[in-house]
């Protein structure tokens, strides 16, 4: 695995071609086609909905995928066929489900569950990060493992999809208690894992700390020096820009499209939620191109910056989330910050926000159909979906039918897993790239991106975020017939 591209044949260039252009127009040439982008027949996924009902975050991602290609699914020669792909993609090759057994500092044992979903291994190993969090389930982690698929499809690196995580909350624990539960957790997932087969990497909940704790549990366990998890500290062989490149990627890619659309994030009001590693840099590199941040929020409230957040604002919160991790409630009674505090509101609920770009960059369904709403009405220009499926059904018809600049998460911010890529090609060759080098590539990858969902859009013919779904789809299901896993 010294390279990571994936490479393809004139012909096979020469037909993927073909289909991207067939569908840039989704509107036929005949009177029974020319309404097929309003006509969104899912009854096909009828029995999935009923089977998975108790797992609506899971039936959000695919029906959100399926509405954008309907074009697709109504093609009068391969139509059935596309379905028939679909509804294969929407099934994991394998879900993996494990107790994990650990002690905490009281000497009490305590016990979660883990979960691994090995989606698809269509385009290389099943890749895609672990996520502790209290609210993580089976049909959390599908709803992410799903999305995946096509983000890494994207990346045109050799990377399958997949999900994994526990309910584990590591906020309140101790070093002690999260190394520990670490510690358990890999006993069990180190079974399942390995480098050219499945490589976990760092989500919500699991940062630089947690993968180190992992990793050193995985080496003890197997003996092995490898690169079957991505993230990792540097000194353990990590990649520079790791950290940085998911919040980068997604302004990478928004400056692009900024600018392809006759605007630009040079001094822009610029609005992130969350203040994890993804809000964290997206602000950083925001402020470095001369945009003004003007929101970071956490689950209790939000700081507003009404003249744009400075880099001394941004060490602050840096000091506070990576170090203290400490809520930005205490920076605001502290008087360490110049931001003005908000409880209990997220960015997309301040009546009078105003911001001409948004960058969800906290969870997933944080902007409604209500913080929509409220979006437009003060002006806001595009949405760049730092996080995964950040945005409700209800609140993308709204952003659609608005005509705003949207892209979507399996596109914006796949800068992360990309670089991810990166790290397993470095750990395979036994070589440390320069930050520059990485950051390059970064950046090219961002491009190819943009460039693969804009060709499929086709001047304006489908948005940006439908030609996201339609480039990762249909990669995605001409490698399974080439396969023969779909016919």
């Amino acid at each position: 695995m010294t390279t990571m591209k994936l490479h393809t044949t004139a012909e096979e260039k020469d037909a993927f071609e073909e289909l991207r252009l067939k569908y840039s127009h989704p509107r036929g040439d005949d009177d029974s086609s020319s309404n097929v982008e309003n006509s969104h027949d899912s009854s096909f996924l009828a029995p999935l909905r009923e089977k998975y009902a108790h797992q609506p975050t899971f039936l959000q991602a695919v029906e959100e995928m399926s509405e954008s290609l309907t074009p697709i699914f109504a093609d009068k020669e391969k139509g059935e066929f596309y379905k028939r792909a679909f509804l294969v993609m929407t099934e994991p090759e394998r879900i993996i489900s494990f107790r994990v057994n650990w002690m905490d500092d009281q000497g009490n044992l305590r016990t979660n569950r883990g979960w691994r979903v090995e989606f698809s291994s269509v385009l290389g190993p099943f890749k895609g990060g672990l996520r502790f969090h209290p609210t993580v389930d089976e049909g959390i982690l599908k709803s992410l493992g799903f999305e995946q698929i096509f983000k890494n499809a994207l990346t045109g690196l050799q990377m399958g999809g997949g999900k994994g995580g526990s309910d584990f909350d590591p906020k309140g624990k101790s070093y002690a208690e999260v190394r520990r539960f670490c510690e358990a957790f890999m006993t069990e997932l180190s079974r399942y894992i390995h480098p050219y087969t499945d490589v976990p990497a760092g989500d919500i909940g699991v940062g630089g700390r947690e993968l180190g704790y992992l990793y050193g549990q995985y080496k003890k366990l197997t003996k092995r020096t490898d690169g079957v998890l991505t993230g990792k500290p540097l000194l353990l062989g990590g990649s520079e820009f790791r950290i940085e490149a998911t919040g980068f990627g997604v302004v990478y890619i928004s400056q692009i499209a900024a600018e392809k659309n006759g605007g630009t994030l040079q001094g822009a009001r610029c609005a992130v939620s969350g203040s994890g590693n993804v809000a964290q840099y997206a602000a950083k590199k925001l402020i470095e191109i001369g945009a003004k941040v003007v929101t970071m929020s956490d689950s209790n409230g939000t700081l507003v910056f009404q003249d744009g957040m400075t880099m001394e604002d941004w060490n602050v919160i840096i000091d506070a989330k990576q170090i203290k991790r400490a809520r930005l409630s205490s920076l605001a009674a502290g008087n360490q910050i110049k931001g003005e505090y908000h409880p209990n509101h997220s960015p997309w609920a301040i009546n009078d926000l105003k911001a001409e770009y948004a960058f969800p960059c906290a969870t997933q369904n944080e902007i409604d159909k209500q913080g929509a709403t409220l979006l437009i009405q003060n002006g806001i220009k595009g949405i760049f979906e730092g996080a995964n499926l950040p945005t409700t059904i209800e609140a993308q018809k709204l952003i659609r039918d608005s005509k705003l600049l949207y892209i979507p998460g399996k596109a914006a911010n796949a800068g992360g897993v990309a670089t991810s890529g990166f790290e397993m090609a470095q750990n395979a060759q036994r070589l440390n790239w320069e930050g520059h080098t990485v950051d390059e590539k970064l950046k090219t990858t961002m491009q190819s991106i943009y460039n693969q969902i804009d060709s499929v859009t086709d001047g304006g013919e489908c948005t940006l975020e439908q030609g996201a779904n339609r480039a990762g789809f249909l990669k995605v299901a001409e490698a399974m017939k080439s396969l023969g896993w779909i016919w």
